[in-house]
C-alpha cells in the first residue's frame, strides 16, 4: 500500500496528457502555454469562483502573462443553456482557450461550450444514442475546437479523461440528459492535483467517489469486447473500495484523495465501453430534482447489480477476488452496502426524497436514456420500474 504522497506523481499520455500529483496546479500556466493559450476563459461553478484555490491558480497564471476571465453562471446537472452562456462569454472576451476548473458540472459545460464555439452544426448532431460509442459520427468541421485544459476539484465524473460530455436537453417535450462525443472535447491537458480536493465536504467526497465507483463497475460489467477497459475498470473499483472511506473520514489524507482521483480518471477512460442501468436510472433523478448524480448512483448501484446478477455473476466473482474479498457475488454486494452505510448514504430512494408518483414519471425517461442500451441485461420499462420500486423499498432480493 502506497503511503508516501510524493510517490503519487506522474505524467500519463493516454487518452490525453494527464499531469498527476500534489502541487501540480502550479503548472497550470505551462499547460495553457502548451496549448497556445494567452487569453483563456476559466469555466467554473459559483462556489469555486471566489475560492482561494482558484484565486491562487489565476495569480500564478497572470504572473506568467496570461490574461484570464471567469465564467461561473452554471449549476449542478447543467443544460445546454449554461454552455451557450459560456460560449457567449468566450466570444465576447476574445478568448483563445478554455480552462475547466471544478467538478463534473464545470467540465461538461466547458466541453459543450467548446463544441458550440468550434462547430457550426447543432450539438445534437454529435449525440451518441447507441453502442458502440466508437462508431461513426459526423466528421468534425474544418476548424478545431478551442483548446481545453481540465482541472478537476472532485473525484467523480472522470470528465477530464474523455471526449464525451453529458448535458441536459431542456428544449424538447421533456428534460433529459444526452451524451455528446467529439474528439475536440477531450482536454489537451488535465491537471489532477489531490490537494485541490481537501476542502470538499464529506458528503460530496462520498457522492463523487461513489459516482467514480459506479462508472468503473458498470464499464467492467458491460458487454463490448475491450480488455484494456475491463482491466482499468477493475483497478478503478479496487481503488475506490480501498481508499474512499479513508478520504471521507480524513479530508486532508492526500494519499487517499489521490487514489480516488485516479479511480475517477479511470472511470472517464473506460466510459467508451459503455455504462448501464445505474446511469440510466440516476439521470432522470438528477435532472428532475437536481439531486447530486453521485448520490443517486450510490443508492441505485446495489439494486442494479442484483438485477444484473444472472449475466454478471461470473465477472463479479473475479472482481471480488481482485479487490481482496472472497471470490463470490454476495461478499462483493455486501461490501457495497457496507461502504454506502459508512459514507452516510441512504439505503433507499426515499432517503433522497423520492416518492412513488415521481418514480412513475421517470420510467420512460430512463428507458430512453443513452446508457440504458449498455446494460448487460436488456432493460424494459417493466424492469426499470421494478428496479426503481426495489430501490424505493430497500428490496435486494
Amino acid at each position: 500500500m502506497v503511503e508516501d504522497v510524493n510517490c503519487l506523481r506522474g505524467t500519463w499520455t493516454e487518452p490525453n496528457d494527464i499531469w498527476f500529483g500534489v502541487g501540480r496546479i502550479s503548472e497550470l500556466n505551462q499547460a495553457a502555454a502548451c496549448l497556445g493559450m494567452t487569453r483563456p476563459l476559466v469555466v467554473t461553478d459559483p462556489g469555486l469562483a471566489g475560492s482561494s484555490i482558484l484565486r491562487q491558480a489565476m495569480t500564478t497564471c497572470q504572473a506568467h502573462g496570461l490574461k484570464l476571465s471567469v465564467f461561473s453562471d452554471i449549476k449542478s446537472n447543467p443544460s445546454l443553456q449554461h454552455a451557450r452562456g459560456a460560449a457567449g462569454a468566450y466570444r465576447q472576451g476574445g478568448h483563445d482557450g478554455i480552462i475547466a476548473f471544478g467538478g463534473g458540472t464545470s467540465m461538461e459545460v466547458a466541453k459543450v461550450a467548446a463544441l458550440l464555439i468550434g462547430e457550426e452544426r447543432s450539438p445534437w448532431d454529435f449525440e451518441v444514442t447507441v453502442m458502440p460509442r466508437s462508431g461513426p459520427l459526423p466528421h468534425p468541421g474544418p476548424q478545431p475546437l478551442p483548446p481545453l485544459v481540465a482541472v478537476p476539484t472532485t473525484a467523480g465524473s472522470g470528465a477530464e479523461a474523455r471526449a464525451y460530455a453529458v448535458i441536459k436537453d431542456q428544449e424538447g417535450r421533456r428534460t433529459r440528459k444526452k451524451v455528446l462525443r467529439h474528439p475536440g472535447m477531450l482536454p489537451g491537458v488535465a491537471i489532477i492535483d489531490p490537494a485541490l480536493t481537501t476542502d470538499l465536504p464529506p458528503i460530496l467526497t462520498a457522492a463523487t467517489g461513489m459516482n467514480a465507483l459506479a462508472h468503473n463497475l458498470e464499464a467492467y460489467c458491460t458487454s463490448p469486447f475491450d480488455p484494456a477497459c475491463q482491466g482499468m475498470a477493475a483497478e478503478g473499483v479496487r481503488l475506490v473500495r480501498t481508499y474512499l472511506t479513508r478520504s471521507f473520514r480524513n479530508g486532508s489524507d492526500l494519499v487517499s484523495r489521490g487514489m480516488v482521483m485516479a479511480a475517477a480518471s479511470l472511470g472517464g477512460m473506460v466510459f467508451r465501453r459503455g455504462l448501464g442501468a445505474v446511469q440510466a436510472l440516476a439521470d432522470p433523478i438528477a435532472a428532475a430534482r437536481d439531486t447530486h448524480h453521485g448520490l443517486a448512483a450510490a443508492v441505485l448501484t446495489p439494486y442494479v447489480l442484483a438485477h444484473n446478477r444472472p449475466v454478471v455473476e461470473e465477472r463479479i466473482v473475479r472482481l471480488s477476488a481482485y479487490v481482496g474479498l472472497e471470490p463470490a457475488f454476495e461478499p462483493f454486494l455486501e461490501c457495497l452496502l457496507t461502504m454506502r452505510a459508512e459514507l452516510g448514504i441512504p439505503h433507499t430512494l426515499r432517503g433522497l426524497g423520492m416518492d412513488d408518483a415521481r418514480i412513475a414519471t421517470m420510467v420512460e425517461e430512463a428507458a430512453a436514456d443513452p446508457f440504458a442500451g449498455d446494460n448487460p441485461l436488456p432493460l424494459t420499462c417493466d424492469e426499470i420500474k421494478a428496479i426503481y420500486r426495489r430501490a424505493m423499498e430497500g428490496d435486494l432480493t
